[in-house]
């Protein structure tokens, strides 16, 4: 069985936001936590990210991998 809803990641450089869009549902309302904006549809399940500002976000994580803080591993995909 294939997965309809495809992750999409796109950036827009004049703002500067990341988006990491987890499905194609309708939303209903977002919440906002500094730099990062989540929309969700009306049953509470995430359906956008938004990182405001993301190359200073992303140049804080590299920075962070760089100095073993954190490590990236390959992701694990369920149902394999």
């Amino acid at each position: 069985m294939k997965n309809k809803n495809k992750v999409k990641i796109s950036y827009e450089p004049e703002a500067d936001v990341l988006m990491w869009e987890i499905t194609n549902k309708p939303i209903d309302y977002a919440k906002e936590i500094g730099d990062v904006v989540v929309h969700f549809t009306k049953n509470n399940i995430p359906v956008l990210i938004e990182i405001l500002e993301a190359s200073k976000f992303l140049a804080r994580v590299k920075n962070l991998v760089k100095e073993n803080k954190i490590s990236i591993k390959e992701p694990v995909l369920a149902n394999k």
